[in-house]
């Protein structure tokens, strides 16, 4: 029998928990993110680049979460170095960095010129 819907609510809330408290990289992710959601009121974005900014954190930080489990199973299954785990790894980090260096982008096409425009 499955798990009620609010346990596996709660399994999932403590998998975010735990990876933000255990690692550095989902940190600087969620602090990326704060900083925007105080630039994005301070130059007071529209809705759309509202929508935009939420969309990459999500991907962002959801794919940094994907990147973390995968890591723990890779680590899980073992201990030694082989080179299929290290491509995993490898590549799961890359999608991250992927992932974070297009939302940097964009942010910047959605900051540069509202901060311009103050100037």
């Amino acid at each position: 029998m499955k798990n009620p819907l609010y346990k596996s609510f709660g399994y999932a809330f403590r998998g975010i928990g735990a990876t933000i408290r255990s690692e550095r990289n989902i940190k600087i992710h969620c602090a990326a993110a704060a900083l925007v959601v105080v630039f994005g009121l301070w130059l007071g974005l529209s809705k759309v680049e509202w929508m935009i900014c939420f969309v990459l954190f999500g991907q962002v930080i959801s794919l940094e979460l994907v990147n973390t489990a995968l890591e723990a199973v890779v680590d899980l299954v073992t201990q030694e170095w082989k080179p299929l785990a290290g491509k995993a790894k490898d590549a799961a980090a890359g999608a991250v960095l992927v992932s974070a260096i297009f939302a940097a982008v964009i942010g910047l096409m959605i900051f540069v010129p509202k901060l311009a425009a103050l100037v």
